[in-house]
């Protein structure tokens, strides 16, 4: 067996592993230890390769980031900002048909801006958002779609934690990942929305009602999302303007919304550990995935399918759009039984030199961050697609009454628009792209 045909075998025997229930991280390190081994033959190069790769991914400064913008995340829930968000944006649309729904992607939309993780979004505006939908009388099928099509912002508007594991990967600047997504990842929150206008007319039955709030409570309400807007301002515009790097800004969030929750009363010496703990938790998950791909990237390497790869589909002669969008189906597919991160860390190595080598008429920078960002989006919309989106069952334990055919149901509109904004955005590069032009 070649090294070639080796590697391409290891692709169904991770996923066998990964349908058994071992860990995804520890699936990849396997895969890539074991591939290594049977090239090299001998088990003196896999102790020196898992020394040195273990070194090298680790001590790169910019993974830094990764549990400074967790523990933001931590400090924003408990800083009740996620409570004031939906408010503030309930106030002034709750009163129209579908409005709380729009309120809850709006809220997402804000606290994906200081978050960085989908699945803690939909996890946190869930506990918020399904007791006001339900009070509202919206039916559960709706009520759980909306949300977890709302979780799927928390990555797509910067910062995302997903964007700087690409960017490491990829070598490309953290700040301008981040610039280019969010105007892509404001319209995924406006094409929510319309999605959910529709949905009103067509099925009025499923939406409830709340009555107007008078102007001074939505004054109020709006005057309470100070710190989010604040934060934001901060973090984000230091990071483009260049006032700092993108984990010094993140250390900074950290800090302000520590202070922010503190002076909220939802910070004390409990849920400080808590937090803390958490976001230990989740970033010794996230960095065990990072090491098992890169032990299984490096086995690729060696293996030389990337560059094979790249080459071969570059002697089909094919259009790179076609290639392209055969590559945005896989990361669908592979989105409905894959986290996010686990994607880009197996497939990037193995895509990203393909669509290098292709002509689409731009530059090598802007195509590496225009296919980051059409990737970050098809990822999360495997992760909202039936049977097995993940942000669904996430959404859909919080809502034990609803049954789970009921999300599915509801949320192929969502889906529908995350299609058609993919496809403007693959048509159209200059729609991610423009901001960097400017």
């Amino acid at each position: 067996m070649s090294n070639i045909q080796l590697a391409l075998w290891s692709f169904p025997f991770l996923l066998l592993l990964i349908f058994v229930r071992v860990p995804i991280g520890l699936s990849m390190l396997l895969c890539g230890l074991g591939g290594s081994w049977v090239i090299y033959g001998n088990a003196d190069p896999i102790l020196n390769q898992l020394k040195q790769v273990t070194f090298t991914t680790f001590s790169n400064y910019n993974l830094s980031v990764i549990p400074l913008f967790l523990l933001m995340g931590q400090f924003a829930a408990l800083g009740g900002l996620s409570r004031a968000l939906f408010k503030a944006a309930e106030a002034w649309i709750g009163h129209r048909k579908g409005g709380v729904a729009m309120a809850a992607v709006g809220a997402c939309a804000g606290f994906g801006a200081i978050c960085g993780s989908s699945l803690a979004t939909a996890a946190t505006m869930g506990q918020v958002a399904l007791p006001e939908l339900k009070r509202a009388g919206y039916a559960g099928g709706i009520s759980t779609a909306c949300l977890a099509a709302g979780g799927t912002l928390g990555i797509l508007i910067p910062p995302s934690v997903v964007l700087v594991i690409y960017a490491i990967l990829t070598e490309q600047n953290i700040a301008k990942l981040f610039l280019a997504a969010f105007v892509p990842g404001i319209l995924a929150a406006i094409g929510y929305m319309i999605t959910i206008a529709i949905y009103a007319r067509l099925k009025p039955q499923e939406m409830g009602t709340m009555p107007p709030m008078p102007m001074k409570e939505r004054i109020a309400a709006t005057v309470a999302t100070w710190p989010v807007i604040a934060i934001f301002v901060v973090v984000v515009g230091g990071i483009y303007t260049g006032i700092f790097t993108p984990t010094e800004g993140a250390a900074i969030g950290a800090f302000c919304t520590g202070i922010a929750a503190w002076a909220s009363g939802g910070l004390n010496r409990k849920t400080l550990l808590d937090s803390v703990l958490g976001t230990a938790v989740a970033t010794g998950m996230i960095f065990m995935i990072v090491l098992g791909a890169g032990l299984y990237n490096t086995f690729l390497a060696l293996s030389q399918l990337p560059q094979e790869a790249a080459g071969a589909v570059a002697g089909w002669g094919l259009s790179p759009i076609l290639v392209l969008v055969a590559i945005l189906v896989l990361y669908v597919i592979l989105g409905c039984f894959m986290d996010s991160l686990s994607m880009i860390l197996l497939t990037i190595p193995v895509f990203f030199p393909i669509i290098m080598a292709l002509d689409f008429g731009l530059p090598p920078e802007e195509l590496a961050i225009w296919f980051g960002i059409l990737v970050l989006i098809v990822v999360e919309v495997g992760l909202i697609t039936p049977p097995v989106g993940m942000n669904l069952f996430v959404i859909n334990s919080m809502a034990k009454d609803t049954p789970i055919t009921h999300t599915y149901r509801a949320i192929l509109p969502f889906v529908t628009s995350d299609f058609v904004r993919t496809a403007i955005l693959v048509a159209f590069p200059s729609i991610t792209l423009f901001v960097l032009r400017l």
